[in-house]
C-alpha cells in the first residue's frame, strides 16, 4: 500500500474551512494546512478534537527536575561547607529558594525548548514536496497524505469543497 500526496490550492479561508472540515468528516486526519496569513477559523478547525500536546510534560519535567537539582545543590553544599552566619541554622531552606527558583525556570525553559526541537521535527532540512510559493502571497493549501487507492476520494473532496486546483 504505496502512500500518496493531494494537494488542493484555495483562494477562500470559508472553502479551505470547509474543505477541513469534509476530510476530518471522511475520516483524514494527516493533512497539513498552508496559509499565507494566520487565520483563526483555520486554527480553530484544526485543533477540535486535537490532542494535548507532550510539549507541557517536558516543561513539568525540566522544571521539576531543576527544582530538585537547586535544592539537591544548595543544601549539599551548605552541609559540605558549613559556615554558620548570624546563629541560623546550616540548612536553611528560604534562601535556597531563590535558586531553586532560577534552576527551575532555567531548565523548565530548556526542556520546552528542546521538547519543541524535537517534537516539531525542527529544522526541516528539506522543503515539502506539496509546498507551492503562492501559499505565500494570496493562496491556501491542504496536502492530505492518504493512501493510494483513497487519491481519487480526496481530489474529488477538495473539488467539492472550492479547491481552483488539484493535483497528485
Amino acid at each position: 500500500m504505496a502512500g500518496a500526496s493531494v494537494l488542493g490550492i484555495f483562494a477562500h479561508v470559508d472553502t479551505t474551512v470547509k474543505a477541513i472540515r469534509e476530510l476530518r468528516a471522511q475520516g483524514f486526519h494527516d493533512f497539513t494546512v498552508y496559509s499565507p496569513i494566520p487565520v483563526e477559523e483555520i486554527e480553530t478547525v484544526l485543533e477540535e478534537n486535537r490532542p494535548v500536546s507532550p510539549v507541557r510534560l517536558f516543561t513539568l519535567i525540566g522544571g521539576l527536575t531543576g527544582m530538585l537539582t537547586g535544592f539537591g545543590l544548595t543544601i549539599w553544599s551548605a552541609l559540605k561547607w558549613g559556615l554558620v552566619t548570624g546563629g541560623k541554622p546550616i540548612v536553611s531552606i528560604p534562601p535556597f529558594v531563590i535558586i531553586a527558583f532560577e534552576l527551575t525556570i532555567l531548565l523548565g525553559g530548556l526542556s520546552t525548548l528542546l521538547a519543541i526541537l524535537v517534537l516539531g521535527k525542527l529544522p526541516a532540512v528539506r522543503r515539502s514536496s506539496t509546498y507551492d510559493p503562492r501559499f505565500t502571497v494570496d493562496r491556501f493549501g491542504i496536502a492530505v497524505s492518504c493512501a493510494a487507492e483513497r487519491a481519487p476520494a480526496v481530489s474529488r473532496s477538495l473539488s467539492q469543497a472550492g479547491a481552483e486546483e488539484v493535483r497528485r
